[in-house]
């Protein structure tokens, strides 16, 4: 598992001593029979776009009710404004490299990457850390673990001073998969969880994924929901925009190769209503996941875990563009508004 495993001890915990009941949130044993995931349906609706089930109200749009574990419910939001209420996000040229906070030392290759773009990286590990740089106006927050490690508890302190900086924060990782033998307690939402700023103790956090293939949402969504996140799916950036509408998500968690680059999309529907700093993104690449062991996620018998991203060019220039776009998305004005943050 690599050094993310090294990185994020707390979400790979050991296999209980024997005789010894496992954890209360931990993954089924090896061994035991898993329940199949049927990738068609999730969470009362379907994937790949199609129509949620239930009955009036479920899955409904702006304001409408989100259903929660125990029956609880959150009351109506604000209805969302559209994308189509921009102001045209013009990119802004700065006096010089403007700060982008980083964690841990980016590797050489993407600080030269990061520095060609105009950033000028800012290593900060710890929520004192970033207060000192909210001043600067740094234009987001990026978590790589790439060179060295970063605990859950202090991830969700740097996510914590973030969002009270108002400066968006960006998570890039890499997804593998193996069996429940070689990856046990390796779960992704462990991690994801600790990023996911909740509207109160009694709500789920609300979680939009964004993945075009069908075995790949279905095993991250049941990881999500098996942490008590509330979870809607959208098989691309158009969809994504439509389901962000309807639950205000605190959490966005999609693959690098469904971001849009030429058109309005899911970061400024964000932009819009006022969430790009409020609403963590987690970028994944899942270029290194076998085909031919997919099966094995619609059975169960695999899951997924958290890896070290890809660093290949394609994968760090799709990168270094999103953060630019991020960060020129968090300094432009809103339509009608006379402010940048």
């Amino acid at each position: 598992m690599g050094g993310f495993q090294a990185a994020f001890p707390a979400a790979f915990p050991s296999p209980p001593p024997p005789g010894q009941a496992p954890a209360a949130n931990a993954l089924p044993a090896a061994g035991s029979t898993p329940p199949a995931v049927d990738p068609t349906a999730l969470n009362g609706q379907r994937l790949n776009g199609q129509a949620p089930q239930g009955g009036p109200g479920e899955g409904g749009g702006p304001g409408a009710a989100l259903a929660l574990p125990g029956g609880a419910a959150v009351e109506g939001r604000t209805p969302p404004r559209p994308v189509a209420e921009l102001a045209p996000a013009r990119e802004q040229v700065p006096d010089g490299p403007r700060p982008l906070l980083v964690w841990p030392e980016p590797d050489p290759s993407t600080r030269g990457a990061l520095e060609a773009r105009g950033f000028r990286p800012v290593v900060v590990a710890s929520r004192e850390e970033v207060d000192a740089q909210v001043p600067q106006a740094p234009a987001a927050l990026f978590v790589d673990p790439l060179t060295g490690p970063i605990t859950r508890t202090a991830l969700q302190s740097l996510r914590t001073a973030a969002l009270a900086g108002r400066v968006p924060v960006l998570l890039a990782a890499g997804l593998g998969q193996a069996t429940r033998d070689a990856a046990y307690g390796a779960d992704p939402a462990v991690l994801l969880r600790a990023l996911a700023p909740r509207d109160g103790e009694n709500h789920a956090a609300r979680v939009l994924l964004v993945e075009s293939d069908p075995e790949v949402a279905a095993a991250l969504v049941a990881s999500l929901e098996r942490r008590g996140m509330h979870v809607e799916h959208a098989a691309d950036e158009n969809e994504a925009v439509a389901r962000a509408s309807s639950i205000q998500p605190n959490l966005v968690v999609l693959d690098l190769q469904r971001i849009e680059r030429q058109h309005l999309g899911l970061l400024d529907w964000l932009r819009a209503n006022d969430r790009l700093h409020r609403t963590p993104l987690v970028v994944y690449t899942s270029a290194d996941l076998d085909p031919q062991a997919r099966a094995g996620l619609r059975t169960g018998e695999n899951v997924l875990f958290l890896a070290e991203r890809s660093t290949t060019e394609d994968v760090q220039g799709r990168i270094v563009e999103l953060l630019a776009r991020v960060g020129m998305l968090g300094q432009a004005v809103t339509a009608g508004s006379g402010a940048s943050r």
